[in-house]
């Protein structure tokens, strides 16, 4: 039976795959974004206001980071049924929790109505996004993964991860475009609820689209192939299987993650902070950088991803990881100056590495687990992670700040997790090329990683 990543209608169908996972990603990034950005700006003074201003960022960014702990969690329940029912219906189920849970953050009396039930509810809503958000990334990337052509699966791939730039260019572009129409009284008191309402309607848009498209033809024919041989067609228990058999992998993926988490939201999230409060730069000159910068990611990302096609996933990506340990004190000096336009520079080569990295993390984490754990690898994997790596990010890195008064622990912060990235990539396979159809259809015993894994040939 030939591979499905090689079927004659797998390209004709991949815009209309990449579509969806695109615009559902968007989503779902853009309402998790749109929360951090928040508490950067204004959630310290609503659902805090008894602490000091940069105290009460920190408790702001302590909800923050209680969306990064509910993404394991997701990735362990969306990666078990994902593996046992297929992609689709849980990339279904993921955006209609992650937009219910934000439109109704923009719903939420603040600490001047209720008290401290507020940050409570707050928190609660946080942790329902992050839970959505750990099952999302695994299952939009594997549907495009696993629909693809693998001698340019990095760079279908890679289009579900510029969901997160898109994501982050929208929820940043709506906030700066409120801060412009607004005063700050009038931001402060109802104009933040604004973007998270608007959530509601994306998600209609999302779900139109996601729920047009087929399930994943690896995962079909995995299915088809086990029940033609008498096997079972999916793992009981996944996760037993991922730990037992790709453990190397899942810390793999985990210390590759380091440096693109922990970089992007010091780029993104801790210099809102940062930047207004040492470099003294308003709000708005901070977001609009965040916005360009955005709109930069975005358009690297499917370059970065189809260059890890012709050289491999883990070049691109040791780039990457080496050039934001060296740029890290040339951003918090070019943040230092003042200036809008060096503001943009910092924020735009901080980002356009950071994409080195997370551009073929798609294809890169998806190539090293079997199909009938895929889900639960992939997701298990990255989300971890985030929970040392993105969760505390701006947490720490405003602690330090406050500490020290200075960018050089952050920068050293942020050298010591590339290092880590570095390592854990540079003892990876590489596994560019290798046919997803070809490992996982039969029982893992036999489909365990090998670096003799075939590759696809033209």
């Amino acid at each position: 039976m030939s591979s499905p990543t090689s079927a004659p209608s797998a390209p004709a169908k991949l815009p209309r795959i990449v579509a969806a996972s695109l615009v559902g990603t968007t989503i779902e990034w853009y309402d998790f974004f749109l929360y951090g950005s928040a508490a950067a700006l204004v959630f310290n003074k609503l659902f805090f206001p008894d602490s000091d201003p940069l105290v009460g960022t920190l408790l702001a960014f302590v909800t923050y980071a209680a969306g990064f702990a509910a993404r394991p969690l997701g990735a362990l329940v969306f990666g078990h049924f994902g593996d046992r029912l297929g992609r689709k219906r849980l990339l279904v189920l993921s955006l209609l929790l992650m937009g219910g849970a934000t439109f109704a953050i923009g719903l939420l009396p603040t600490h001047a109505t209720v008290g401290t039930a507020a940050p409570v509810l707050l928190t609660v809503l946080r942790l329902v996004q992050g839970f959505a958000l750990g099952g999302e990334w695994g299952g939009a990337v594997l549907l495009v993964s696993e629909h693809g052509d693998a001698r340019r699966r990095g760079f279908w791939a890679a289009w579900p991860q510029t969901g997160a730039p898109a994501g982050q260019l929208l929820a940043t572009g709506v906030l700066s475009l409120l801060t412009a129409l607004l005063s700050d009284a009038a931001f402060t008191a109802w104009g933040w609820r604004i973007p998270f309402l608007l959530s509601g309607v994306l998600v209609l848009v999302g779900l139109w689209i996601r729920l047009s498209v087929d399930e994943s033809p690896v995962f079909k024919e995995a299915l088809a192939r086990a029940e033609s041989h008498g096997d079972r067609a999916t793992e009981k228990l996944p996760l037993v299987s991922v730990l037992r058999h790709h453990w190397r992998e899942v810390l793999i993926a985990m210390g590759a993650r380091m440096a693109e988490n922990i970089s992007y939201y010091l780029i993104t999230a801790f210099i809102l902070v940062y930047a207004t409060t040492a470099a003294d730069v308003s709000r708005q000159t901070a977001l609009n950088a965040v916005l360009i910068g955005s709109a930069v990611h975005f358009a690297v990302i499917p370059a970065w991803g189809a260059l890890s096609d012709r050289v491999g996933r883990r070049p691109v990506y040791l780039f990457g990881a080496i050039g934001i340990g060296l740029w890290i004190f040339p951003f918090f000096s070019l943040v230092d100056t003042g200036s809008f336009g060096l503001l943009i520079l910092a924020v735009a080569v901080g980002l356009t590495l950071n994409g080195a990295m997370y551009a073929p993390q798609a294809a890169f984490f998806a190539e090293m687990f079997a199909t009938r754990v895929r889900y639960s690898g992939a997701s298990v994997g990255a989300q971890f992670a985030s929970v040392a790596a993105g969760a505390p990010a701006p947490l720490i890195a405003t602690a330090l700040f406050a500490e020290y008064d200075s960018a050089t622990p952050i920068a050293l912060y942020m050298i010591a997790a590339a290092l880590v990235t570095v390592v854990a990539v540079a003892v990876a396979r590489e596994t560019r090329q290798r046919d997803l159809g070809e490992i996982g259809a039969g029982d893992l015993r036999d489909a365990s990683p090998d670096p003799a894994a075939k590759a696809v040939t033209s």
